[in-house]
């Protein structure tokens, strides 16, 4: 059951990302609008007649002006009508329901294995400072934070799907039509992108847990007698798990964004993947409503990252 704090957190949050919305999507619609080319053109044909063409752009509105465009796209979207893409006519919200549960499994992948991974580095680095072990994780971290996820990803694709052939090039399986192959499909983008979420969490993870480790309340700890594992465990990292919760959030989101270029590496029928190619074909609709879904999913991840840091810290409600 929600609590008055719960509330309160939920209506600020949905309060603030109102103009966050209004200024992504028409950030995105502006953008689409400075693309060279004319997407009338495309749909008439190259050979089409002047009269052709502008009885298209009559006919998808492309002949308004640019705000009333955007304010007919906006009051739309309000009531769940994302419009229809200009070139399959297919309904955009029929296009995110296909292709938004793919990015959310790979998504969803890449950072549990992050966490999986990059927990316990960034505790066996901290529990040893200033040792090999510490230099080994801080210098794979900076590997892993300096390489970008789409050259792993090609790397990966080189390495392990033609030459080794232990997993697939490109495709997805639904994991909803068989797991197993879904995650066999989707184990190297997820580790491409997880190469980065790894980095970031045992990174900060260590940093956070070294300061706690080093303080005055834990070398009182030790005076008392407390194993190092106890302290290591019941008070390090209590006190770091709200900096981690941080981490996570952020790292969700980052992962959600660089999907748009592995899924593009991996062939992978995702909203990246649909995006990527609704911009290359100026098909305002496609893209406008796939970044409006993607601007929700952020705004709800923190929305459950704010509630969480009332439980995890009653005080940050307080405040």
């Amino acid at each position: 059951m929600l609590t008055k704090v719960h509330r309160r957190i939920i209506v600020n949050r949905l309060l603030q990302s109102i103009p966050v919305l209004i200024l992504a999507t028409f950030m995105v619609f502006t953008l689409m609008k400075l693309l060279p080319g004319d997407v009338a053109i495309t749909l008439a044909g190259e050979n089409a007649t002047q009269e052709r063409i502008e009885e298209i752009r009559a006919l998808y509105g492309l002949d308004r002006p640019f705000f009333v465009q955007y304010l007919s796209w906006l009051g739309h979207a309000v009531t769940g009508d994302l419009s229809n893409s200009l070139l399959s006519g297919e309904a955009v919200l029929e296009t995110v329901k296909r292709v938004f549960p793919n990015t959310l499994f790979i998504v969803l992948y890449a950072v549990v294995v992050s966490i999986v991974v990059g927990v316990p580095l960034g505790i066996l680095a901290a529990s040893r400072p200033r040792s090999r072990l510490d230099g080994f994780v801080m210098t794979l971290s900076s590997i892993g934070i300096a390489l970008p996820n789409f050259w792993i990803a090609m790397i990966f694709v080189a390495t392990f799907a033609l030459n080794r052939m232990w997993f697939p090039a490109t495709g997805f399986v639904s994991p909803l039509d068989n797991i197993w192959q879904a995650i066999w499909y989707s184990t190297l983008p997820a580790l491409a992108l997880a190469s980065s979420g790894i980095a970031e969490v045992s990174r900060q993870l260590r940093s956070s847990l070294t300061e706690i480790l080093s303080s005055q309340y834990v070398r009182t700890l030790h005076a008392k007698g407390l194993s190092p594992a106890v302290i290591l465990w019941k008070h390090g990292l209590r006190n770091v798990s709200v900096n981690l919760l941080t981490v996570i959030s952020l790292l969700i989101n980052r992962t959600l964004a660089a999907t748009v270029v592995v899924e593009v590496v991996f062939a992978i029928p995702g909203m990246g993947n649909s995006i990527v190619n609704a911009a290359l074909q100026r098909d305002f609709p496609v893209v406008q409503g796939i970044v409006l879904v993607m601007v929700v999913t952020v705004i709800l991840v923190n929305l459950v990252t704010d509630m969480l840091y009332s439980v995890l810290d009653p005080r940050i409600s307080q405040k």
